[in-house]
């Protein structure tokens, strides 16, 4: 993880040009016992070779693969220019982040910071922001609105299980710091929720230790108890700052995204970004018929760091086709491999398998060529064993599946209740949690609608779409059962709700 303190932050600082700038990174780093004297001129070589901006405003200057003997611990410095430098190419950095990295180590800094690196409206506040602390938290993900980040997401994953796909979100939460054991037994115990589309949802009343979201996808889809299943979103949640991105769940176009969306579309649309426009085969589960597909083993010593990365870069833009990649060996999501930033985010290293798939009039000769270059060595120089598995290119032949949802109405003659919430903070995740597992307990169809919101009819075992209710203490909710324990479910409900749902009475 990346260790940053307010010091190692350099607001409104002033820089006349590129040169400058890395002379005060390079400057400082020195300054803060993380390299040696003469690393400037590791830092000055690297950029003469390929320049290190990134995209979004955003630079990351660092040494040379000869220089890294000078670095004496990892570390990084960050400053801010509000007038902006000019990095070459028109680019305009205002955030560079001056690297001092020992080996791969800078590689996990940047997926640190693929929040960061691939989001505009992230990257413009910070080029202007004035508060060290907020400008810190932000950088690192730790601001108090939640946002959902890449390290939750496993995309394409080759199962025919929820319950595969419910663990590995459990995992990744856990991994994130997000949950305790109790969470991951109580979520993989229990039964998922289906949200429709394909998707569904599961969540734990114990062990939530802070709000995270997690979600996995399934390569294709696949039935489980006669409904279809293709993603799983597991939710871990401790106060309101959640509810906004589980509401956006409930929207259907980010359904969409998360149906067949990469991972930057997926964070974009969770985090209350515009909701990009997806094609029926954007997921590795969904290629489009006659698009090629190469998957190359890279046999550079170092992966793929900033050099290697940009001749491959250039390689892929001398083609009109539209070509994405993806690290199978991290199991990442496809990026576009046009995108320097991206292709250094996926963290590749020596031996790790890239899947190319380009489609296009030019498709077939974009694969071949980046499979001769990888080969080659992005021009590094490459053992000759040859991988363990071989370089691969074909077409695909696969359609996109169709998900149906059956969509059921409410009988006549079911029962209804109204109840008023008196919980002082309404219903946020826990006592939402407690209602859901009520309702879970009958053997019938519950529906729940605020009325003081006009919200409509939303399945009552759902807790995503409890909280999405938006409700806030003295709101009524109107319950509409049917079934065989129709009354009975009401009878609990109200129950359950005058007791307080776990928080007490008033």
């Amino acid at each position: 993880m990346l260790e940053l303190s307010e010091s190692n932050i350099h607001l409104n600082a002033t820089a006349t040009n590129k040169l400058q700038a890395i002379e005060m990174a390079a400057s400082a780093l020195e300054q803060a016992g993380n390299v040696e004297q003469g690393y400037l001129q590791g830092m000055l070589g690297r950029e003469q070779q390929t320049s290190t901006f990134l995209g979004n405003g955003i630079a990351i200057p660092h040494g040379t693969l000869e220089t890294r003997s000078m670095v004496k611990k990892t570390g990084v410095q960050v400053f801010q220019f509000p007038q902006g430098i000019e990095w070459g190419e028109g680019n305009i950095a205002y955030v560079v982040i001056g690297i001092a990295a020992r080996s791969d180590e800078h590689l996990a800094l940047l997926r640190q910071l693929t929040h960061v690196l691939g989001d505009e409206d992230t990257a413009a506040q910070l080029a202007t922001l004035a508060d060290v602390e907020k400008f810190r938290a932000i950088l690192l993900g730790e601001s108090d609105a939640f946002s959902m980040t890449e390290e939750t997401l496993s995309l394409d994953i080759e199962t025919q299980s929820l319950l595969t796909l419910t663990a590995i979100n459990a995992g990744k939460l856990q991994q994130q710091s997000a949950v305790e054991n109790s969470f991951v037994s109580e979520v993989v115990s229990n039964s998922a929720l289906p949200l429709g589309k394909g998707l569904w949802v599961t969540d734990a009343v114990s062990g939530n230790v802070k709000n995270a979201l997690a979600f996995s996808r399934a390569k294709t889809i696949f039935n489980h108890n006669g409904k279809a299943v293709k993603g799983v979103l597991t939710i871990s949640a401790v106060n309101d700052q959640i509810n906004e991105t589980l509401a956006r769940l409930l929207d259907d176009e980010v359904q969409n995204i998360l149906l067949s969306g990469n991972t930057q579309q997926i964070l974009t649309a969770l985090n209350g970004g515009k909701v990009p426009a997806v094609s029926a085969a954007q997921s590795e589960g969904q290629v489009a018929t006659g698009a090629v597909i190469g998957t190359f083993t890279v046999r550079n010593e170092h992966g793929l760091h900033a050099r290697p990365s940009a001749v491959l870069v250039n390689e892929v833009k001398k083609y009109t086709s539209k070509i994405t990649v993806q690290n199978l060996t991290r199991e990442t999501a496809p990026v576009s491999a046009k995108s320097l930033m991206k292709i250094v985010a996926l963290g590749v290293t020596q031996g790790h398998r890239l899947r190319f798939v380009a489609e296009g009039d030019d498709a077939k000769q974009a694969i071949e060529a980046l499979g001769k270059i990888i080969a080659s060595g992005l021009g590094e120089s490459v053992s000759a064993v040859p991988p363990a598995e071989p370089d691969t290119i074909e077409v695909s032949s696969e359609h996109a599946p169709q998900i149906h949802e059956e969509k059921t109405g409410l009988p006549a003659d079911a029962i209804e209740a109204v109840f008023m919430i008196r919980n002082e903070h309404g219903l946020h995740a826990r006592p939402s949690a407690v209602l859901v597992n009520e309702v879970k307990k009958y053997n019938a169809s519950v529906a729940v609608q605020n009325l003081d919101r006009d919200s409509q009819l939303v399945s009552a075992k759902s807790l995503m779409k409890i909280v999405a209710l938006g409700v806030v203490k003295g709101h009524r909710l109107r319950f509409v059962a049917s079934g065989e324990e129709a009354q009975q479910a009401i009878d609990g409900i109200g129950a359950v709700i005058e007791s307080g749902l776990g928080e007490g009475k008033e």
